[in-house]
């Protein structure tokens, strides 16, 4: 009869919880155990722990967001050094961000308790802040000497009795954060499990650190995007607006703006240009501040304006396209003169109807040597609210497009009666109703862009 096998690490199936502690294995009496099977039994434990560090690292290195990350790797750790409930904390020490906390099996307020005992009590907690014996591992509540008070209280309201702590850390970014699991009981995992977490671990920092540069990268390109566009609609007589605008991880090219034009006038306009990520970001700065100035000078004539943005987008930008509406509104007359340049139609919502505008079929600028398209006019009627958008809503459903313009379309029809007259909500509840579950602020390439006016 061969001895116990070494224990397993427990969690290759997630739906199977893994042991609250583990103990080492009793020696078994050699003198019964031939000496082939001890052998044969630890090259067998062996395989099994590179398997699982291998299933592990594998469904880590599909993570392709932080928090993601972050929660994957809670699980994991879990499973390696046998504990049920965990905790991360993401602090590079370069104070750049981003700053993250993440819980396994504590609740919100479980955490915010954590957070009341001080860093220096706690064996995560000096890791966190750089301390020279921060190096992690077991922290035993039973120990009478040198427990903190208020860590011995918190640890009695949420029932752990120990915890194992271990650095996020890698040579070129240095000191990401720490993780730290908590045990019911006094315990702590065996070495045989701590030299696979600390394994799982250095892995882990290593794809945190890139994920935590993706994240800085995505938040820079994101604050010039928002930057580049209004920081607040205008107020203008006879007309209220809205808008909204959700931009990809990697930065796009969609664009709105609504200017104060002479003699009460108002211009809208909405654009998109090909392309994504920095580069496509500063050309849809360029293109907007261009539209803007051509809109003073002859914003009457949207037609002109277009021509003349598409000149200048195909004199200094040859390679790259882009499609564009602009609008010149009468807000005290109800009157709109609009052209497109390749552009998704208004969509316009009222009490009596919900229709798409019928606009001429054009190219998209810098498609053409010449870019002309007849200008629409168009009279909402008292209450109506006008929509432009970009085609990125119209992508983000995964529908083909006509599908996804009747999405559109039954949305606007679907608004309620009592929020009508708030162009904030229609707008919310658009863009809620065509991208369900949390899609409008899912990570997509495509940038979203929905301005409304609606008229008294």
């Amino acid at each position: 009869m061969s001895a116990p096998h070494l224990p397993k690490v427990a969690g290759i199936d997630p739906a199977v919880p893994p042991p609250a502690h583990t103990r080492a294995p009793l020696p078994s009496p050699a003198a019964h155990t031939p000496p082939g099977a001890v052998l044969q039994d630890r090259l067998a434990g062996w395989v099994s722990d590179l398997t699982t560090l291998h299933e592990l690292t594998e469904r880590l290195a599909r993570t392709t967001a932080l928090d993601d990350a972050l929660d994957e790797l809670l699980k994991a750790g879990a499973a390696l050094v046998g504990a049920r409930r965990g905790l991360v904390v993401l602090e590079p020490c370069d104070g750049l961000g981003p700053a993250v906390t993440t819980g396994l099996g504590l609740a919100h307020a479980d955490l915010g308790h954590i957070e009341t005992v001080p860093r220096s009590a706690t064996a995560y907690g000096r890791i966190l802040d750089g301390l020279p014996d921060a190096d992690g591992g077991p922290d035993l509540m039973a120990d009478p000497d040198g427990i903190d008070p208020r860590h011995r209280e918190v640890a009695a309201r949420l029932g752990y009795a120990a915890s194992y702590a271990l650095p996020l850390t890698t040579d070129a970014a240095g000191r990401l954060g720490a993780a730290v699991w908590f045990y019911d009981e006094s315990a702590e995992p065996v070495e045989r499990q701590q030299h696979l977490a600390g394994l799982y671990i250095r892995y882990a920092a290593e794809h945190l650190a890139r994920l935590v540069e993706l994240e800085r990268a995505r938040a820079h390109v994101a604050t010039v995007a928002e930057e580049l566009l209004p920081s607040r609609l205008p107020r203008v007589a006879h007309v209220q607006l809205a808008a909204r605008h959700r931009t990809g991880p990697r930065g796009g090219g969609d664009w709105y703006d609504a200017l104060p034009l002479p003699e009460g006038a108002l211009g809208l306009a909405v654009g998109s240009v090909t392309g994504s990520g920095p580069s496509a970001v500063a050309a849809m700065g360029r293109l907007r501040a261009s539209l803007r100035a051509y809109a003073v000078m002859e914003g009457e004539d949207p037609v002109a304006v277009l021509s003349d943005l598409e000149l200048l987008l195909r004199l200094t930008e040859p390679a790259r396209s882009a499609t564009a509406l602009f609008a010149y509104c009468e807000p005290a007359r109800r009157k709109i003169v609009l052209a497109g340049a390749g552009h998704a139609p208004p969509l316009i919502v009222g009490d009596r109807r919900t229709e798409f505008v019928e606009t001429s079929l054009s190219a998209p600028l810098g498609m053409l040597a010449c870019w002309e398209a007849p200008s629409v006019d168009i009279s909402p009627e008292p209450g109506e609210t006008v929509l432009l958008y970009t085609d990125g809503l119209l992508h983000r459903t995964g529908d083909p497009m006509d599908r996804a313009f009747a999405r559109l379309h039954a949305a606007a029809a679907s608004v309620p009666n009592a929020v009508r007259d708030d162009p904030d909500a229609v707008v919310d509840h658009v863009l809620r109703t065509v991208l369900p579950d949390g899609l409008d602020e899912a990570d997509s390439t495509e940038d979203v862009v929905i301005l409304a006016a609606r008229f008294a």
